[in-house]
């Protein structure tokens, strides 16, 4: 499948632009909010070799920068 995002090459990468997305939009604004971050990460754990993304959306992009497009091996979905 083909996305457009971020992509990291370890997982503490991901958690750091995870965590400035967030601080760019003051969140969680009080410590026991639900919503505690802006973004989340996914990991690739199909692609070799592993690697940790973010999709884009434009509420990013003045944070993280200009995103790119890379390949992402999903799980065939079977119907029985």
């Amino acid at each position: 499948m083909e996305i457009i995002g971020y992509k990291y090459t370890n997982e503490a990468d991901a958690i750091q632009a995870r965590k400035d997305c967030a601080e760019h939009y003051g969140l969680p604004v009080e410590p026991n909010d639900t919503t505690k971050y802006w973004v989340d990460y996914s990991e690739a754990n199909l692609n070799v070799p592993i690697f940790w993304y973010i999709n884009f959306d434009e509420s990013i992009e003045v944070v993280l920068g200009t995103p790119q497009t890379f390949e992402v091996t999903i799980a065939p979905i079977t119907i029985k």
